[in-house]
């Protein structure tokens, strides 16, 4: 399915106001999940209160252990310090890499911002070798976009 297809979609579940916020974002991790072949996981984390962590929100995929990811860690906690996008083509070339299955071959991290405040992130791993493209990075700042409207 392409992006034009899934932005209608994406609207529709966040405007959905009598599920709670968590429900909306993990159906929008669910669509993603589902619908791009080569999005293995997709995951919300978000700031933990005043913490420099990162907390999983919602996700849809294998269950992970990683929960928690401090500020720095990872490709996540990178992109938690350094408020820019992340794409990484190969995960065994990155030295700060957090593994969360031997399956993942690749992924991306889009900051989401509120008010010019990086709350979180949504977090993408693939199997696939380098399948993400500037149309994917554009996609999911997009959706970034739109899930900020509903916190």
């Amino acid at each position: 399915m392409t992006f034009d297809k899934l932005r209608p979609q994406v609207e529709e579940i966040l405007q959905q106001k009598e599920k709670s916020v968590d429900s909306r974002l993990t159906e929008v991790c669910e669509l993603l999940e589902k619908n791009i072949p080569y999005y293995d996981w997709v995951g919300f984390y978000f700031k933990n209160g005043d913490k420099d962590e990162l907390k999983l929100k919602s996700f849809a995929g294998e269950p992970t252990d990683h929960e928690i990811i401090p500020f720095g860690k990872g490709i996540c906690g990178q992109v938690a310090v350094s408020n820019k996008n992340f794409v990484v083509p190969d995960v065994k070339a990155q030295n700060n890499y957090i593994a969360c299955s031997i399956h993942v071959k690749a992924e991306i991290v889009i900051p989401l911002f509120v008010n010019g405040e990086n709350i979180g992130q949504i977090d993408i791993d693939s199997h696939t070798e380098d399948p993400f493209s500037h149309e994917d990075e554009l996609f999911l700042e997009w959706v970034n976009k739109k899930v900020a409207e509903i916190l």
